[in-house]
């Protein structure tokens, strides 16, 4: 079996970018969003989250599913990018 990419592609980096945007919008530090993530449910770390919105470290679909809640809007929101925010 062939080694899996680690690379993020480009609806991995726009989800990034959009997870910074919305929290930065909504006066949040990445340490407040990740307590509302955690709090759902979906342990993360200011560091993760970081990682996160800097795409070195994946968005896995429960992480987005929990981030999405926290800053309340849809996870489509965060994978279509900031324009549709």
């Amino acid at each position: 079996m062939a080694a899996r990419s680690l690379e993020i592609g480009p609806a991995g980096i726009r989800t990034a970018r959009t997870i910074e945007i919305l929290r930065t919008e909504r006066g949040l530090a990445q340490r407040e969003l990740a307590a509302r993530v955690t709090a759902l449910g979906r342990p993360m770390t200011n560091t993760m989250l970081s990682r996160i919105e800097r795409a070195q470290r994946r968005c896995d679909i429960d992480d987005l599913a929990a981030i999405a809640e926290a800053l309340v809007v849809s996870p489509l929101v965060l994978l279509q990018g900031s324009g549709t925010a």
